[in-house]
């Protein structure tokens, strides 16, 4: 059945592919198969032969839909960055509600999505594709200054982040120390997957920031 979805797949000129246009169930499927795989076993270790084989599709309809294997990782990462925002944007929406309910829905939200990527995937994205690399570490500071920062100062005004520690520096310190600890290179040295290094700094952060009745809640 996947594979009579993918012959009426229209072809597409690589420029368009970069993104899951026009709606395509076929191109869907390929990028879900690809976020699955890629994340859990790395960039290098899966092929397009692999996907091909689990879609029951040929490799002529994955780069039908994807002129290489990069341009999929591109796809796939992009599909991931739209889910967390989507995931995101309506807690942020509910920021006038408990404060300290917001930030654990905001932390379980995270953990959530962090818990999908495992070490292979950090490490070969750096080695293989350092441009893609650079462009995750740019949308997660996005996404740690927009989201965190809204949740910070909403803490704020109910008393429970310290005001004597601008929320700009704050958010320079969790963003100093998610960059130092959620590499390849301390992931490995540390042996924790990039979830649980993530969560442990977030922790550190926190009880460094709240006030007593904070910390009492948390």
């Amino acid at each position: 059945m996947i594979a009579k979805a993918s012959s009426r797949a229209p072809h597409r000129k690589a420029a368009g592919s970069r993104h899951i246009a026009g709606n395509s169930e076929a191109v869907a499927r390929i990028v879900a198969a690809a976020r699955r795989h890629f994340f859990a076993h790395g960039f290098r270790n899966v092929t397009m032969d692999d996907l091909a084989a689990e879609l029951g599709m040929s490799k002529k309809t994955l780069y039908a839909s994807f002129r290489s294997k990069e341009a999929l990782l591109e796809a796939v990462l992009k599909d991931k960055f739209q889910s967390v925002e989507a995931d995101l944007e309506p807690l942020a929406e509910k920021a006038e509600g408990d404060a300290l309910e917001n930030l654990k829905r905001l932390l379980a939200c995270m953990q959530h999505h962090t818990a999908e990527i495992q070490p292979p995937f950090v490490r070969d994205i750096r080695r293989s594709a350092p441009q893609l690399f650079g462009v995750v570490e740019r949308r997660r500071r996005e996404l740690i200054r927009r989201y965190f920062g809204r949740f910070f100062a909403e803490g704020r005004e109910r008393g429970l982040v310290r005001r004597d520690i601008r929320i700009d520096v704050i958010i320079e310190i969790l963003l100093g120390a998610t960059e130092a600890v959620v590499n390849p290179q301390k992931l490995a040295e540390l042996r924790l997957s990039p979830n649980e290094a993530y969560m442990n700094v977030i922790n550190v952060v926190l009880k460094g920031i709240v006030t007593d009745a904070g910390r009492a809640a948390l």
